[in-house]
């Protein structure tokens, strides 16, 4: 176990499967079909294709090999990169059939020789690579962090990859100062309010960009000072007005699309424009005169590559996500919950762009 991570009680309760009228653990969606308990379940591609293909089977418990745990899963998160992996679309093409997703918070159930530091009945969140989308998974205990008591497993399965692609984008590419201003576009949107929230605990001011109404108050409970309405103002006017003329230090752009050349030119002296996805489907194409002028950067944020060449320093990277949010300067925002079954409507409102937030499976 990393250093700074801690361990919990393994009696400490789970909040999860219930109506979002509990308003702490999001809302369940379920289409009502059921699968016999008593076996491990999982999701699986047999053929790449929509998320409507996905099917969940029935198979064998897996093992604890030497150095590696099992997870009883609670939660997995559901990223936008398991739609690609689904789709075909993704730069590695896992062989067929293959269970999605990367990130599960549970329990530990069992685990395997050589492993010292975690314990079964223990609450933690793991990073699996494939295989998150099941009841049930075996990953190595290097993968493995205890989940502080502030975070519920919806919220741990939810955290890993949005935080860290956050964290490693603001603090070590873009070197974010206090009291800089970030605009982040898809400010409703899981990477938006994680950049929202990770910008606010190193400090910055945050104007957030999102396209509706429930997204804008998403973005304004999670830390943003002002919340635009692009029908509303135009976002460069809009970024200069709020940062007094000068334009803005950051913009975090998970969406890609017709706005990006506008939050480029709302950019002031020095700025940077961290590239970090195409949400919108459309790629962008920056002018670069407007990169030459007034000495701004654009910086390519690929996280998950960056994380499987440097996994030390993607362990001490997700130890200083848990230690803020221990301390209480980060608070992720619970995502909203479906049933494993659900997996198709899940994604589908992922790539929809419908979904509010982060969004997590419970098996």
């Amino acid at each position: 176990m990393p250093s700074g991570s801690k361990r919990v009680s393994a009696a400490a309760s789970i909040p999860g499967k219930r109506d979002s009228s509990s308003g702490r653990a999001g809302r369940i969606r379920s289409t009502g079909s059921t699968v016999a308990s008593g076996a491990m379940r999982a999701v699986v591609c047999h053929e790449l294709g929509p998320p409507s293909l996905l099917r969940v089977e029935e198979q064998p418990d897996p093992e604890a090999h030497p150095g590696g745990v099992v997870v009883d899963v609670e939660a997995a998160g559901v990223n936008f990169v398991d739609a690609l992996f689904v789709g075909g679309q993704y730069q590695i093409k896992p062989a067929l059939p293959f269970v999605p997703g990367n990130e599960v918070a549970g329990r530990i159930a069992a685990v395997g020789q050589g492993v010292e530091d975690l314990t079964v009945g223990q609450r933690v969140l793991a990073n699996c690579g494939l295989g998150g989308y099941a009841s049930k998974v075996a990953v190595g205990a290097p993968s493995v962090f205890a989940v502080p008591d502030r975070l519920s497993a919806p919220q741990a399965a939810t955290f890993t990859q949005s935080f860290s692609t956050c964290l490693y984008a603001l603090r070590d590419r873009a070197h974010l100062a206090e009291s800089e201003r970030v605009v982040v576009l898809g400010g409703g949107g899981g990477i938006g309010l994680a950049a929202i929230g990770v910008a606010r605990a190193l400090g910055a001011r945050v104007l957030a960009v999102a396209s509706s109404p429930e997204k804008r108050a998403a973005a304004a409970a999670a830390g943003a000072e002002e919340v635009l309405d692009l029908e509303a103002s135009p976002i460069k006017d809009a970024v200069r007005a709020w940062a007094g003329g000068t334009g803005a230090d950051v913009v975090v752009d998970p969406v890609g699309g017709p706005q990006a050349e506008a939050a480029l030119r709302a950019l002031g002296d020095g700025g940077r424009y961290l590239v970090v996805g195409f949400a919108s489907g459309t790629i962008p194409s920056l002018p670069a005169n407007q990169v030459l002028l007034r000495n701004r950067s654009v910086l390519g944020i690929d996280w998950g590559i960056w994380a499987m060449q440097h996994p030390d320093g993607q362990r001490t990277l997700l130890e200083d996500l848990l230690a803020m949010v221990e301390a209480g300067v980060l608070e992720p925002v619970a995502p909203i919950t479906y049933l494993l079954e659900d997996v198709g409507r899940a994604l589908d409102d992922l790539l929809a762009r419908r979904a509010v937030g982060k969004l997590a499976l419970v098996p």
